[in-house]
């Protein structure tokens, strides 16, 4: 069982209600949900793993679909796709609720020194010019090669077991990948998920490693909508989204 989504669907499915899906946009770099109360979510688009033209097998029938059943679409243990549709449900459900988030940057706030030893799981390019910059000793662990100086997973279990700060993408949310990652970090004094996809949700971590999540909420629908439709990923996205983080209670 996927311990994490599961435990966002227990939370998010009583909130869900009534509400149906009204429109689904799954794109090149991002997918889209917006329900009916106009809210939007968003979530990384895995990479395409279909063997024909068609990626999701209930395409054109999810717009109209209630909420609750296409957030259970997170909890598919077979594809990382209806797991992305699901969390996007999620982020949208997320978006109307009220949450105790704050707008700060969270980098800034966890006050890395040349003390920290960080583990990034997941490439965040922006991220680690400024963690480098703190004279940190610094591990990526990432699936994709083509970044250079990283980690493969098998390898980065050292650094997530040894980390002071632990920085890990939404999307092992998405890729199947949360639970494993999590078991992997040892006592890290922080433990965020970190990017668009992360829900916003202290009930899924509470308990966990995870001591906040930086993720972002949708200020403009439409335009985000649009972005996503012609195949826009975050740097295009990002103007209309609004950036914060909230912080988990850790208790473990």
């Amino acid at each position: 069982m996927l311990q994490i989504q599961q435990r966002l669907i227990d939370f998010l499915a009583p909130h869900a209600g009534n509400k149906t899906v009204t429109d689904v946009r799954i794109g090149l770099g991002y997918t889209a949900v917006r329900i009916d109360g106009g809210q939007v979510g968003v979530a990384w688009t895995p990479k395409a793993a279909s063997a024909c033209c068609t990626h999701f097998q209930g395409a054109g029938n999810l717009a109209g679909t209630p909420a609750r059943e296409v957030l259970a679409l997170l909890a598919n243990e077979k594809s990382a796709l209806p797991r992305a549709i699901g969390l996007a449900t999620a982020n949208a459900l997320l978006a109307a609720l009220t949450q105790p988030t704050t707008k700060e940057e969270i980098i800034s706030t966890l006050h890395i020194t040349p003390a920290d030893r960080v583990a990034m799981v997941g490439y965040f390019a922006p991220v680690i010019a400024d963690l480098r910059k703190t004279g940190c000793r610094l591990d990526i662990v990432e699936l994709n090669s083509n970044h250079g100086d990283t980690l493969a997973p098998d390898q980065g279990k050292e650094a997530l077991a040894q980390c002071t700060v632990a920085i890990i993408t939404g999307t092992t949310l998405i890729n199947g990948t949360c639970d494993e990652v999590l078991a992997d970090v040892g006592t890290p004094r922080a433990a965020v998920l970190l990017g668009p996809s992360s829900p916003l949700c202290a009930e899924a971590f509470t308990g966990t490693k995870i001591t906040h999540v930086a993720g972002s909420r949708v200020r403009e629908a439409d335009a985000v909508l649009r972005v996503i439709s012609e195949g826009g990923g975050t740097q295009l996205m990002k103007r209309y989204l609004d950036f914060e983080t909230l912080i988990v209670h850790r208790e473990i």
